[in-house]
């Protein structure tokens, strides 16, 4: 019995269409036209009537690759992840360095396309796409090379990889607010801050920190510095981790 009959539908649990059987839509061709819908309108405007007039195509030539919008949303969030660069990740890098690269891969393609923070609730079984197969494998490897256990490394890569999803869907959040409104950067902040220390009057220790962070605020290099900050903060617990033999 096949996963999909036990109750797992998944586009990555489906058996695939022999080539002689395969429609002159391809599935290429609707993942890429549904990534560049999402990078202009989000993912509220995604639907599979909307990207069939895109593409041009009946129902049938679309319904041949994909079942739904819920396969649709995992083959575009597996491209996402296809986007992450893995060259020159081997043994030969150092650790902390080949898990920095890849960490900010993956923010830089969350920021490419901010609707993945909203897609990532739709999305069912994306840790059996081919991409992010090849980018575990790829972090797996980078902390067994460095003397983690298995254990250890999936343990590493499941740690390092919440804190650079839950930072850059944030960040991706902000950024598709902003395109909403129709506000720079700098209107955005100018008209945030104002509200932000009225807010926080009664409570001090919020008060000194965003005075703080007011002075000389900068919208992308903050939220570069507290990324990189942050990430060096996973990574030095997981080195004490292994020097003490945890790892």
């Amino acid at each position: 019995m096949s996963a999909d009959q036990q109750g797992l539908p998944s586009v990555w649990t489906r058996p695939q269409r022999s080539r002689r059987d395969q429609p002159a839509l391809s599935r290429d061709q609707i993942v890429s036209a549904a990534l560049e819908l999402l990078d202009a309108e989000g993912i509220d405007a995604l639907s599979m009537r909307k990207l069939g007039t895109r593409l041009n195509a009946g129902a049938t030539s679309m319904y041949s690759h994909v079942a739904n919008k819920d396969e649709l949303i995992e083959l575009v969030v597996d491209e996402v992840y296809g986007e992450i660069d893995l060259t020159g990740i081997d043994s030969s890098t150092d650790w902390r360095t080949a898990v920095t690269r890849l960490a900010h891969g993956l923010r830089n393609g969350f920021l490419r396309h901010p609707w993945i923070a909203s897609a990532l609730g739709q999305v069912g079984m994306a840790a059996l796409g081919p991409n992010l197969l090849r980018l575990s494998e790829a972090l797996l490897g980078v902390f067994e090379e460095a003397g983690y256990s298995l254990q250890a490394a999936e343990q590493g890569m499941n740690t390092v990889s919440a804190y650079v999803i839950g930072v850059a869907s944030t960040e991706a959040a902000t950024l598709a607010l902003l395109a909403r409104s129709g506000q720079s950067q700098q209107e955005w902040v100018e008209r945030f801050w104002p509200v932000a220390e009225q807010a926080v009057q009664g409570y001090p220790r919020l008060r000194r920190l965003y005075a703080a962070q007011r002075e000389g605020f900068d919208f992308d290099s903050t939220r570069g510095d507290s990324f990189d900050e942050g990430l060096a903060c996973i990574l030095d617990g997981l080195e004490a981790r292994r020097r003490l033999g945890d790892g």
